[in-house]
């Protein structure tokens, strides 16, 4: 939790039928929203981590992260690798690292995220924490799926999930 007023500046991301709203503070990259979610997503969420934070609307000073967000979803870019301001319990930073990782165009599992951590019956706990991502795309959270193959739970919904596998899927060739 924040003690002073931490300015926040978000964008909206537009590309063919994505929305994302982003929002950084001055260290880095801090939320990046679910596929066609309202800009309230983003406001209840800052209210909750950036407790006494101020949102103000910045495309200028967002656009690299935007950039290299619209890169990604045109199959152009492997992961956003931009400065990320996280804000996480120890276990859950340590969740986000091992599922940053996950290679393009790769998957694991939730118990393969747990024995990563040496912590093979934490599966429920690595969910959770997945579940709390707060940088959708930059913290590749949509390459874990369940131990059957199956994708289960992402806070984009679903349908984000299975548009971001197959976009990297199709592009597993790229270089960069």
């Amino acid at each position: 939790m924040e003690s002073s007023a931490t300015l926040m500046q978000w964008t909206r991301l537009e590309h063919a039928d994505w929305n994302l709203h982003i929002a950084a503070t001055m260290k880095g990259i801090c939320f990046i929203g679910g596929r066609n979610r309202p800009l309230a997503e983003l406001e209840n969420w800052a209210r909750k981590h950036f407790t006494s934070s101020v949102l103000v609307r910045d495309d200028v000073r967002l656009q690299p992260f935007s950039q290299a967000a619209f890169l990604f979803l045109e199959g152009k870019r492997r992961d956003l690798d931009v400065p990320m301001d996280l804000k996480g319990t120890p276990f859950q930073l340590a969740v986000w690292q091992t599922v940053y990782e996950i290679p393009y165009g790769q998957t694991r599992s939730y118990s393969a995220i747990a024995a990563a951590l040496s912590r093979p019956k934490a599966v429920r706990a690595v969910a959770a924490a997945i579940a709390a991502n707060p940088v959708l795309i930059s913290i590749p959270c949509h390459r874990v799926i369940g131990k059957n193959g199956a994708l289960t739970g992402y806070r984009g919904g679903l349908e984000m999930k299975g548009r971001l596998l197959k976009l990297e899927r199709e592009h597993s060739c790229l270089k960069t």
